[in-house]
């Protein structure tokens, strides 16, 4: 059997597969018709969690049209992995028990390419300009906003957009702000522009390039300053913000297997021209978290019967800051680093390590619970015990540590430093008196070095600041001399958010580090020593 519209209507072949529950030809009829909701990002966050969220929508029959799928980067992802199945995905939910809930979804109705060089690209642009759209959304990783380099200058092809403006548009913010002024030509049509990214304050950092684009533009004479204003009024054009937490990990080969042992066909996983890592199904975990602000000026979708927080804007900052700053993100790039030096390969094996367990631990129970934001809608206690104990030990999830250790550099900042800095900015506490998070940022550092505690090389993770790090680390030698080499970077508050040489921590990490490369074996020797 194949995923497919057709297939699926065969019910009894698809045994212990929940189905949708509502008429896909018709909500993609109504859809084509009255289109509520675009995603920019078809990737696996996207297909398996808010698509995932319209799919309930539908299903109790509070809403009558899919989404509009959207990819302004790899158009392989829909030509390979959308249109041969008719948009559907087969979402695999791993139970820590080794159960795996499978389910059709069907909440896409529509997958285009945004370029125009494509004639569904037309289709786009009428969907813009429907008067009935309230929402379009973005799962396209934070770089997907960035319009400069760390230089700050303007990306080659955003420096391209912004001299041949919106009709030869090619970076994805040059592309919707392109479609926005579509949306105004018919009336300043009112909408929400939803970043569903997982960064701190995305809706302000997706506002942000949208309206210097826009700007510039002006500037340029492609648009007027009432498009630049209505971008501006969020009576018209809202950019709520929003937290999402989920984990959608690489397709395992066991879940293909299994669905192979199921009757389905063609669920290989492809890789795009744009090196993507892409299967028909997606693979992920039970937990799931979206939190949005509430600021629809053009109506919205029933978004909380398929389990979407939605609240103020404090509130979604502050379950953001819970997570990313406590609960779970910097438990996580920890356990990245350390994962990568002593050889493991999955998450969950690195949490049978008493060390890295412990560790993880008291970074999140010891070191950040003294500091941690109460959103209130969510307990951060249970959070983090989710975390703990559900969600990293699970070992039917194949997450990697290197996948986690991409992009290290922009995330301490936020992972580590906001504890930080909420230390030195207490009456009670002492930033002298961390420890674990240290150990963390020693263990990064240590990373860098891109040796295992074996002594044997190994690839580093992608990160815009890689070559100048390891550049400022290339005299340093596991088993060598160390000569203060690491001082300019912990000195650095661009990367950490604040300066830890002057707020007292660099001598804890020089040590912590001297004693992580002393040697084969040190590693594991350090964490014995500081984790006992």
């Amino acid at each position: 059997m194949k995923l497919n519209i057709e297939s699926i209507k065969n019910t009894n072949q698809w045994q212990d597969v929940k189905l949708p529950q509502f008429d896909i030809a018709q909500v993609a009829k109504n859809t084509d018709e009255r289109p509520k909701w675009i995603h920019f990002g078809a990737g696996n966050i996207f297909r398996g969690f808010i698509a995932r969220v319209n799919q309930t929508i539908l299903d109790l029959g509070l809403e009558d049209t899919g989404i509009i799928a959207v990819d302004t980067f790899d158009f392989d992802i829909i030509d390979k992995i959308y249109t041969p199945y008719d948009n559907l995905t087969m979402l695999v939910r791993l139970r820590s028990d080794g159960k795996m809930d499978k389910e059709v979804i069907a909440g896409v109705s529509r997958a285009y390419k945004a370029s125009a060089e494509f004639e569904e690209y037309d289709k786009l642009v009428k969907a813009f300009e429907n008067p009935s759209l309230q929402m379009i959304s973005f799962t396209i990783t934070e770089k997907g906003y960035a319009l400069k380099n760390p230089q700050g200058e303007y990306l080659g092809v955003v420096a391209e957009d912004i001299k041949n403006g919106p009709a030869a548009a090619k970076h994805a913010m040059s592309i919707v702000t392109s479609l926005l002024h579509k949306r105004f030509e018919k009336g300043e049509l009112k909408l929400a522009v939803c970043s569903m990214d997982n960064c701190s304050h995305n809706g302000a950092k997706l506002q942000a390039s949208i309206v210097e684009i826009a700007e510039r533009w002006c500037e340029n004479g492609f648009v007027t300053k009432e498009f630049v204003a209505y971008l501006k009024d969020e009576g018209k054009v809202s950019f709520p913000w929003s937290m999402i937490d989920k984990i959608t990990p690489r397709p395992a080969k066991s879940v293909e297997e299994e669905l192979l042992k199921l009757g389905l066909e063609d669920m290989a996983p492809i890789v795009t021209s744009k090196n993507t890592f892409i299967a028909p199904f997606v693979n992920a975990e039970i937990p799931e978290y979206l939190v949005i602000e509430d600021k629809f000026p053009n109506g919205r979708p029933a978004l909380e019967k398929g389990g979407v927080y939605v609240t103020d804007r404090d509130t979604v900052n502050n379950v953001e800051t819970m997570k990313v700053t406590t609960c779970l993100n910097p438990l996580h790039t920890a356990l990245a680093v350390y994962g990568c030096v002593l050889g493991y390969t999955r998450i969950f094996e690195e949490m049978r390590d008493s060390n890295l367990r412990k560790l993880v631990e008291k970074i999140g129970y010891e070191e950040g619970m003294k500091v941690v934001v109460d959103p209130k809608i969510i307990s951060p206690k249970a959070f983090i015990d989710e975390v703990i104990n559900e969600r990293l030990s699970n070992p039917f999830i194949p997450d990697e540590p290197q996948r986690i250790a991409t992009d290290t550099s922009q995330k301490v900042g936020i992972r580590f430093g906001e504890t930080i800095k909420s230390y030195a900015k207490s009456e009670e506490l002492n930033v002298e008196d961390l420890t674990y998070i240290p150990l963390a940022i020693a263990g990064w550092l240590r990373y860098l070095l891109a040796v295992d505690d074996n002594g044997n090389e190994f690839a580093l993770s992608s990160d815009p600041l890689l070559e100048d790090l390891t550049s400022k680390l290339a005299t340093v030698k596991l088993g060598g001399t160390y000569n203060g080499e690491i001082l300019e970077i912990l000195s650095n508050a661009n990367i950490f958010g604040v300066n830890l040489v002057e707020i007292g921590l660099a001598d804890k990490i020089e040590g912590m580090f001297k004693e992580l490369i002393a040697g084969n074996g040190a590693v594991k020797a350090t964490l014995d020593k500081y984790l006992v």
